[in-house]
């Protein structure tokens, strides 16, 4: 059998078309169409009778490239990944569809993060009922509030201040400082999604519904300008999946995230 050539895709359209087809397991990489994220985007595939079967995503806009490979039909994603092993970069996190992993192994040391979860927001009445009035917008004037706040309540988390720009960051302060911020990984307006990202709550107002109150702010918001928002969580973290669960949000499938280096 021949092997099969990988293609380097770049029309928006056709890439687009194919990640619609699932749009909460592919919501990280249909916003990464987006002009403001396209640069730092290298598209991978491969077609079958001329249709695509899959599709992946190396992001650069991370000190860590990002490869994003998820699918729900395991024989072409197989197929692509052992095709471009050869192209990808010496060190980069990775999100896989379980069983993936396999076909790195050969050539790259991994180190697991563990099962995570894909969730969507589903229910969106529930976010009516929760009291946002506290909650205040925060801006590109924050940043240097934000970064300080990063450090000591979410140190290991990526924050692109970049992000601001968006205008899709949302805090509660207590005692004159930040006390939780919820905000934003991904967001399109011209592809209607957007993932929710860097939330996270000081370790002296945990359990106070700061993190539920300014998550319900946020999807309120981007609920005017999208039409699908989702997130990704750990499987282990059971507080965060109780607290998007309350807002509405439903398990829509499972990866598993892993950094791998040379």
């Amino acid at each position: 059998m021949r092997p099969m050539i990988p293609l380097c895709l770049h029309d928006k359209e056709e890439i687009f078309s194919f990640l619609k087809k699932n749009v909460y397991l592919h919501i990280y990489s249909i916003g990464d169409l987006d002009d403001f994220f396209w640069d730092y985007t290298t598209w991978y595939g491969s077609r079958k009778e001329g249709e695509l079967k899959a599709v992946i995503l190396v992001y650069s806009g991370s000190y860590t490239p990002v490869l994003l490979a998820l699918t729900d039909e395991l024989s072409h994603m197989k197929d692509l990944i052992s095709s471009i092993v050869h192209l990808l970069p010496p060190k980069f996190y990775a999100h896989l569809s379980p069983g993936l992993e396999e076909l790195l192994r050969g050539q790259y040391r991994l180190k697991s993060f563990g099962k995570h979860y894909k969730m969507a927001l589903k229910n969106r009445k529930l976010l009516s009922a929760i009291d946002t009035s506290c909650v205040i917008q925060l801006s590109k004037k924050d940043l240097g509030e934000i970064e300080t706040f990063y450090k000591k309540s979410y140190p290991n988390n990526f924050f692109d201040a970049r992000m601001l720009e968006t205008n899709s960051y949302y805090g509660i302060r207590a005692s004159s400082s930040l006390a939780s911020i919820a905000g934003i990984h991904v967001y399109s307006k011209k592809y209607k999604v957007a993932a929710l990202g860097n939330i996270a709550t000081h370790p002296d107002f945990r359990e106070k519904g700061f993190a539920t109150a300014v998550t319900a702010k946020l999807c309120t918001s981007l609920l005017e300008t999208v039409d699908h928002v989702g997130l990704n969580v750990k499987a282990g973290n059971e507080a965060a999946i109780h607290c998007y669960s309350s807002l509405g949000f439903e398990v829509v499938c499972h990866y598993e995230e892993y950094i791998a280096e040379l």
